[in-house]
């Protein structure tokens, strides 16, 4: 039996966030260049957010690029942003109702490839089906403080008692404000690291790493995530008796 025919669709997760991992290792065990794993991940990407919607997630995130990126060498900084241009086809998400979104520090994008990115944004803005978000430039630690700054400034204008901040506060000039924090984050590739990666939007997310190369990662790898997230017991800092109880009474 597939782990798809083994799923709970009424505890499908309602956000799965992503770290596609393993395109240069695909490449290379391949023979191939390190380029040419990207655009098989990119490939994988739009799959796997057409699995997700047919599944009924609501949001995937993906971290595609993140700060630290910028330092890898100038082909491969190039050749993902030409990808990037090449592959944002706004016909993807109107054709299939997808919204397409984006973190990070956009700013040091090529103005090509934010142009494209922003149209897409604007135009795919009504749609209903589910929410790509791609994390681009983005590390968790620039988000957290890019909203300190923001909070600090706020309180610094009299628009905000500092005594009146709290984790809502916190959560309201992130990034990610706009969507809830993931049930689930996948990272592919072997490695089990966060990587700077929503680590204040993770804190109560369950973690699955797999040894799949992202390019290989397909439905079913898509399945068995999900799978395996839907056997654990999400507690949230409560004992299993009181999460039973809870549940009993709903």
């Amino acid at each position: 039996m597939t782990y798809k025919e083994q799923l709970d669709y009424s505890r499908i997760p309602q956000h799965i966030a992503i770290i596609m991992d393993g395109n240069g290792r695909w490449a290379k065990n391949k023979g191939k260049r390190r380029g040419e794993g990207h655009i098989a991940g990119a490939s994988a990407l739009h799959d796997t957010m057409m699995n997700a919607s047919k599944l009924g997630v609501k949001y995937v995130t993906v971290y595609a690029f993140s700060t630290e990126n910028w330092t890898r060498p100038d082909e491969e900084v190039n050749g993902l942003m030409a990808l990037l241009f090449e592959k944002l086809d706004l016909g993807i998400f109107m054709d299939n109702d997808i919204r397409f979104c984006v973190i990070g520090d956009t700013d040091r994008l090529p103005e090509k490839v934010r142009e494209r990115m922003n149209k897409c944004i604007d135009l795919s803005a009504n749609n209903k089906r589910g929410t790509l978000t791609v994390a681009l430039s983005y590390s968790s630690k620039w988000e957290i403080t890019r909203a300190a700054k923001c909070i600090a400034l706020k309180v610094q204008q009299g628009e905000l008692d500092v005594n009146a901040i709290t984790d809502q506060t916190i959560d309201e000039h992130l990034c990610t404000s706009f969507m809830p924090d993931p049930d689930l984050l996948i990272r592919t590739g072997g490695e089990t690291r966060m990587s700077n990666y929503l680590l204040w939007q993770c804190a109560y997310t369950e973690l699955y790493f797999c040894d799949t190369y992202w390019p290989d990662f397909d439905e079913e790898a898509l399945c068995k995530a999900i799978y395996t997230f839907q056997q654990r017991e999400r507690r949230f800092g409560k004992t299993s008796e009181q999460v039973a109880e809870e549940n009993d009474n709903k």
